[in-house]
């Protein structure tokens, strides 16, 4: 591929990346920090201590992988922006007397690119697309406490370009004895680039530190989720947010782009609607022109006792937002309904 083609795609996939992540820009492999299920896109974006039995969300904290997560497969499909569409599959099962397991795959695809000449002669047309392997692992420490890892192989292909890495993710989580407060802290993306595109210096993954509570009220059909991102860096401003190059912001506008905000309304144990706030997606995403609803999110699920459906819609810029779709089988009870 020519040098136009690599910095037209480079340029693309920085774009994208700053959407998602929000410090993006300086490390491989942002897709990442991507949220596939539509709960965790709905409320924000991040969330590292909600226990609902999702499995998709062991996908944010491998310690919230539980036994009631035993034989469930997980599907995800996000239509994502400028023709990008992303998705993830997950599969759990309980190892009796060791622990709680699950398998995934998530990929993300750029679709197909027109290749061209310096003289701007169109000469065929590339792919590219980044995966990646999750195998989870999580196991009781008491009644309250869990901790859970998962191990993530990554493969990125650009063109001609690939890339090979691997990602670890290391998790707590604490659950109250009423069941109506958890909350749960990670360790994300710790790990190395074991080859390089094209023989360059080794690029750094996009390690991150979140911790969260989540809190359902006792006598009201409402949960509140609460997650700070970043903890391993206080400052999220870039320098271009001030003419003198340093970012100034503030003590308090500084702590508020590290929350993520998010809430439940569950008038039925077969039905709910979330809503989040994102403010630092917000504050890097909106525009003079007008702010929209960028940092905002919402969506709604409904639970069986054989499947789960759940849709989440988050607003990024006046661009567009992200869909995401996602969808819990439960085929043991599936096969047991058949057998009765």
């Amino acid at each position: 591929m020519l040098r136009k083609c690599q910095n037209i795609v480079l340029l693309l996939l920085c774009s994208t990346y700053s959407l998602s992540a929000q410090t993006g820009g300086t490390n491989v492999y942002q897709f990442l920090n991507l949220m596939q299920s539509g709960i965790v896109s709905s409320l924000g974006g991040s969330n590292v201590s909600l226990m609902n039995g999702d499995v998709n969300l062991a996908s944010c904290n491998p310690s919230l992988l539980s036994p009631e997560m035993n034989n469930n497969l997980a599907l995800n499909y996000v239509n994502y922006l400028a023709g990008i569409n992303y998705g993830m599959s997950v599969y759990s099962f309980t190892l009796p007397g060791i622990g709680n397991s699950a398998a995934g795959i998530t990929y993300l695809n750029y679709g197909a690119f027109r290749e061209a000449d310096e003289s701007g002669v169109i000469t065929g047309t590339f792919r590219a697309a980044e995966y990646a392997l999750s195998l989870m692992f999580s196991r009781e420490i008491d009644s309250s406490f869990r901790a859970g890892v998962t191990v993530k192989p990554v493969l990125s292909h650009l063109e001609k370009y690939t890339s090979f890495g691997i990602a670890v993710d290391i998790g707590v989580s604490w659950q109250s004895r009423d069941r109506l407060t958890s909350a749960g802290a990670v360790i994300r993306n710790a790990g190395f680039q074991v080859t390089t595109y094209d023989g360059e210096t080794r690029e750094k993954l996009p390690f991150e530190i979140q911790a969260g509570i989540s809190r359902r009220l006792a006598h009201a059909p409402f949960r509140f989720s609460a997650t700070l991102r970043h903890l391993e860096r206080f400052d999220l401003t870039h320098d271009y947010e001030t003419p003198s190059g340093t970012s100034g912001s503030g003590f308090f506008e500084d702590a508020a782009r590290h929350l993520v905000l998010g809430a439940e309304v569950l008038p039925h144990k077969n039905f709910y609607f979330s809503a989040g706030f994102n403010y630092q997606r917000r504050k890097e995403l909106m525009v003079e022109s007008g702010t929209a609803m960028a940092g905002f999110s919402w969506g709604f699920g409904i639970n069986t006792t054989y499947l789960s459906l759940g849709f989440g819609r988050a607003s990024f810029h006046l661009a567009g937002a992200s869909n995401h779709f996602s969808i819990v089988v439960r085929p043991e009870m599936i096969f047991k309904k058949f057998k009765e």
